[in-house]
């Protein structure tokens, strides 16, 4: 059994906006964001848009606790 992913607010609130703005393309703009800093060698800013990636799969799959805010 996994532990659920521990999202920062800052995580899903992006992750939510991105879903609301492109919808079932959230994740592939997400993706193209992420290959962009990893092309710049961000690689702190590539981690952060990882986790979004991850976070709006969670909640496209379903998760809750990946949609709740605090």
């Amino acid at each position: 059994m996994s532990v659920p992913k521990a999202w920062s607010d800052a995580t899903r609130t992006t992750a939510l906006a991105l879903i609301g703005q492109y919808g079932e393309d959230a994740e592939v703009m997400a993706i193209m964001r992420a290959a962009e800093l990893a092309a710049l060698g961000d690689v702190a800013g590539l981690a952060q848009w990882d986790d979004i990636i991850a976070c709006i799969l969670a909640i496209e799959a379903g998760d809750s606790a990946a949609r709740r805010l605090q």
